[in-house]
């Protein structure tokens, strides 16, 4: 689907890393380009028309952005630097004011790295209790695990949508219904949710959303962080500087601006973000329906394949998203990852930043196949030949 618009996948590449990054499509790189090249002006800073006009295509993409999560405001619409940069913002601009001794937070031993470490930092900070929700025995969060995990200073659920290793779909929306009558807040890390299905704020009743455009065909270096207005702006700038005050004086007197530009400190991603609005009209004109069939075909497609595979093992094979986690008995993870780029196949391999799932994983280190919609069945195929070579032990050797 669409693979003429990535030229990378010109030179016989099979990219099966999506998950890390995505490929990006041709009117990425002209949109940019058309920003250095055009009107390469600051923001919030000039009164002349090139200036101007970057005002007016960032505020652009902020009502592309809100409409495409189906968010009520722009002003809930938080540029940042990544999911990373998105969650610290949340967890030191708001919860750090929020949350006291001994309130919990409640994770899963799934969680990638950016959902684990700010929380651990800030239970050491200010002493809040970090406890997990247990997964059952396909890896997954049960709602009566969620519901069991519960305690009277619960008052955090912070889970991803998608997770980056099992690669299951959480019942998000059941969790928040349930978390809502309890009075516990919900921080979704959606950074492999959204570019693969359609994500509605309002319909899941989400407080906190973070995810990245490099992981839906957009630029690094460009995050979104979304949450509800009265939750945002209960939350401290992190960041202070240029761009996000009103007025200043000698004395420490000092104002700060509004939603959503007090958040924004600094000069923004302004190519990027440009370039982001782009990437949100290609995928709209796709579809997410379609993008989020289209790849559930394709798993099923390459799960029917890989377990025919001499020696593989699947860790999630009855997961429902585009991620497909893998070993092939007595190879190291990393070593069969570069056997496979031998022969053109990007995969990933490790531990994911997700360095606490081997508690319920029972190993550490697995590859990692992720697709997205330019990926093809043909690209299964000559993965299933090329793990199959009888040779394989002896070339990895």
């Amino acid at each position: 689907m669409n693979r003429d618009d990535f030229n990378m996948l010109n030179d016989n590449l099979i990219y099966l890393d999506n998950g890390a990054t995505t490929l990006k499509p041709t009117i990425l790189s002209s949109t940019i380009s058309d920003y250095y090249n055009h009107y390469s002006a600051n923001s919030g800073r000039g009164d002349y028309k090139i200036s101007l006009k970057v005002d007016s295509m960032i505020e652009l993409t902020r009502e592309k952005i809100k409409n495409f999560i189906n968010a009520k405001k722009e002003e809930e619409i938080i540029f940042t630097s990544n999911t990373t940069d998105s969650i610290n913002k949340i967890v030191y601009g708001f919860f750090k004011y929020n949350l006291k001794e001994n309130d919990e937070v409640l994770l899963t031993k799934a969680e990638h790295a950016s959902n684990v470490l700010p929380w651990f930092e800030l239970s050491d900070e200010i002493g809040i209790k970090i406890n997990y929700i247990p997964l059952n025995e396909q890896l997954k969060v049960d709602i009566n695990n969620v519901i069991d995990s519960i305690t009277p200073n619960t008052k955090v659920i912070s889970l991803a949508y998608v997770t980056n290793v099992v690669g299951d779909i959480r019942p998000i929306k059941e969790i928040i219904k349930i978390a809502h009558q309890r009075n516990i807040l919900v921080v979704v890390d959606g950074a492999q949710a959204v570019a693969h299905k359609k994500v509605d704020v309002q319909d899941l009743d989400i407080d906190f959303l973070a995810f990245s455009a490099h992981k839906m065909c957009g630029p690094t270096g460009v995050g979104i962080l979304y949450g509800k207005k009265e939750l945002l702006s209960q939350t401290y700038p992190t960041v202070f500087g240029g761009g996000m005050n009103a007025v200043f004086s000698f004395n420490k007197e000092r104002e700060y601006k509004n939603l959503p530009y007090n958040l924004e400190a600094g000069t923004l991603n302004i190519a990027g973000i440009i370039g982001f609005g782009s990437i949100i009209d290609y995928l709209n004109e796709i579809g997410m329906d379609k993008i989020n069939e289209y790849e559930k075909n394709l798993r099923e497609y390459a799960i029917s394949k890989l377990k025919n595979v001499k020696d593989i093992i699947i860790y999630n094979e009855n997961s429902e998203s585009a991620i497909i986690t893998f070993n092939i008995k007595d190879i190291f993870a990393q070593d069969l990852a570069i056997y496979l780029d031998k022969y053109n196949i990007c995969t990933r391999a490790g531990n994911h930043c997700a360095k606490i799932l081997k508690d319920e994983l029972g190993i550490k280190n697995t590859c990692r196949v992720s697709l997205y919609f330019y990926n093809t069945k043909k690209d299964i195929d000559t993965l299933v030949d090329v793990l199959n070579n009888p040779n394989i032990k002896s070339e990895i050797i």
